[in-house]
């Protein structure tokens, strides 16, 4: 059961400001203790020669960061052959912009060796001029750059119906990133082919084996938003993510930003293509399937400390990310005690519209018990539900869109572990 936001007489667990300030005077005071002791580099190695410069820039040896393949809900640790998709470690990163190389990924096909040269861009259907187009002509064009999240729809599965306490946060949350998407509007490419006034729809259709094709209404905001990409945080799109050209619907769900896009028809009507009747719809509690669900629901999720992490008494900072596909995030709140009572986190800038949002919230913890929790809310007022609010709502049926609130609980010993709440 959640309660409005606000102190909560007789804690010790949620930190004031003034413990906040004695908190970090007393690590303040310890770290001056430390280098007063030590009084000199003596014990730090020395400098000595560094290794030649490269062409290609590698992270530290010390640094270890890498996706999880699995082969479906509860299956991992599967040879990279039968994988159906590859997690994010969100818990090891900083900031919110995802590496490239480590953008979550998910392919029902493989990954397409597309040459650029051979590949083409047919626009067709309710259209006065049909085209078909090369990379160098939508290269030609004027472009735009944009960062926003990509989230499967099955991020977050895991926890629908039990909760396995061995999951970290890459195994309950890797199914979301952020990037830099650079390419041409699709205002832009309507204009050019003289897309008619009838044509509500647009089919979307990737280059790759399985033909995944999605059917996407024009409205207002995709068509304000959404662009066709040949750029991924400064470079060319990696083959995983759909090189040469992909589909970008900011806010959507993953499946509708169509990879190794070459083709787009415009229509009057839905395609129902096996993908949105056999494969991306919602089984609801009642056993009706609701199908184009696509806009992301708001969502958060508490990185840091996470499943599977150790922490000690003392000063914590809880940090994690939140996202919604209707807007920018406008808050987020964090709990210690199960969601019984909520306190404002801090957001970090710059907080953007349909794009992840770092959050932080400064936390005492007196080695007893507890149950972290974040709950975020979007600029529409939108705000992410409980498991069981969730539950109440669509079931247990459903597969796909789960945007509960994610607990991590914490035992005496300091062990953090996945729980259902």
């Amino acid at each position: 059961m959640s309660v409005e936001v606000g102190p909560v007489p007789g804690s010790e667990r949620l930190v004031s400001r003034r413990n906040i300030l004695g908190a970090t005077a007393a690590l303040a005071g310890a770290a001056a203790a430390s280098a007063a002791a030590g009084d000199t580099l003596a014990e730090v190695p020395a400098r000595e020669p560094g290794s030649s410069l490269s062409a290609h820039g590698e992270r530290s040896q010390f640094v270890k960061l890498a996706r999880l393949p699995e082969a479906g809900p509860g299956v991992r640790n599967v040879d990279p052959t039968d994988a159906i998709n590859s997690k994010t470690p969100i818990g090891d990163l900083v900031g919110t912009i995802t590496p490239t190389d480590l953008h979550y990924e998910r392919s029902h096909s493989g990954v397409p060796d597309i040459d650029p040269a051979k590949h083409r861009l047919l626009i067709h259907g309710l259209v006065d001029r049909a085209r078909v187009l090369t990379l160098a002509d939508l290269r030609a064009m004027p472009s735009v750059s944009r960062t926003t999240f990509l989230e499967c729809t099955g991020n977050g599965w895991e926890n629908w119906k039990h909760a396995d306490p061995t999951l970290t946060v890459q195994n309950t949350h890797g199914l979301v990133s952020t990037n830099e998407w650079t390419g041409i509007p699709l205002t832009y490419l309507a204009d050019l082919v003289g897309r008619r006034s009838e044509s509500l729809w647009m089919l979307a259709e990737g280059g790759d084996a399985a033909g995944v094709a999605r059917s996407i209404p024009l409205t207002d905001e995709i068509m304000r938003e959404a662009m066709i990409a040949f750029g991924q945080n400064g470079e060319p799109l990696r083959p995983a993510q759909g090189y040469p050209i992909r589909l970008i619907v900011p806010g959507c769900e993953g499946n509708v930003n169509i990879k190794w896009l070459r083709r787009l028809k415009f229509g009057d009507g839905p395609w129902m293509t096996r993908w949105e009747t056999a494969r991306y719809t919602q089984l609801m509690a009642d056993g009706r399937a609701r199908q184009f669900q696509l806009r992301m629901d708001t969502n958060s999720v508490i990185t840091s400390p996470s499943g599977m992490m150790q922490i000690h008494p003392g000063y914590q900072r809880i940090t994690g990310l939140a996202w919604s596909g209707h807007g920018r995030i406008d808050r987020v709140d964090v709990s210690v005690d199960g969601g019984r009572s909520w306190l404002r986190a801090t957001l970090d800038a710059p907080v953007l519209p349909k794009a992840q949002a770092r959050f932080g919230f400064d936390w005492m913890w007196d080695g007893s018990p507890a149950t972290i929790v974040s709950r975020s809310t979007d600029e529409r007022g939108n705000i992410q539900p409980s498991r069981q609010q969730l539950i109440d709502k669509v079931g247990t049926n459903a597969l796909f869109h789960f945007n509960g609130q994610q607990t991590w609980a914490v035992d005496t010993s300091g062990r953090v572990r996945n729980v259902l709440a």
